[in-house]
């Protein structure tokens, strides 16, 4: 052994022969369940928070008023409000869909979505997540890119969906609401 290595060897030979302090680990490990509680605290108390302020489908109630018209009402925190004509909802009883379903919406995308050009220069594929809002008259609105590729195909597909035909607009209690909408566009490559 190398006469500069005996002190260090020999520190160390000690210090793993020496007798480990149980009160400094006991404070450690009690130390864990309340920094455990916390977090729980914490996370628990966001989620109330946020959860407080939805309405629930099933929580939905309609009233007829005075004027003989129905009008969505909502629980909240035990109390009964309106709900806004405006409001737009992500989750409904009877979700929008395209004219002529599915089948037709795909033939829709075949016949008007245009691969664009520097996309095929550059070989981008992928999927556009696009959202947009279905209105209670199935018109769409509010049209905008979640997630895009670039190249060129997030605007194809925005393009593709302002000048989409109407929707069957979505329902709640048997009322058209107007309803946010998310949908994959794939771009692909033959």
């Amino acid at each position: 052994a190398h006469s500069f290595n005996q002190f260090q060897t020999k520190k160390r030979i000690h210090m793993m022969n020496r007798e480990k302090s149980k009160s400094a680990a006991k404070s450690r490990f009690l130390m864990v369940f309340p920094l455990i509680a916390l977090l729980v605290l914490v996370f628990a108390c966001d989620q109330n928070l946020a959860d407080e302020n939805t309405i629930k489908p099933e929580n939905v109630v309609e009233i007829i008023n005075e004027d003989g018209e129905t009008e969505l009402r909502g629980m909240v925190n035990g109390k009964l409000v309106e709900i806004n004509a405006d409001e737009i909802f992500d989750v409904v009883e009877d979700m929008p869909k395209p004219s002529g379903g599915m089948s037709a919406w795909n033939e829709y995308l075949i016949s008007n979505l245009k691969y664009p050009t520097k996309a095929r220069e550059t070989e981008t594929e992928g999927t556009v997540i696009v959202a947009f809002v279905v209105n209670t008259d199935g018109s769409i609105s509010d049209v905008e890119i979640l997630r895009g590729i670039g190249a060129g195909c997030d605007e194809e597909a925005l393009r593709v969906i302002q000048n989409a035909p109407n929707w069957e607009p979505g329902k709640q209690r048997g009322k058209e609401v107007r309803t946010r909408m998310r949908l994959p566009i794939r771009f692909k490559l033959s």
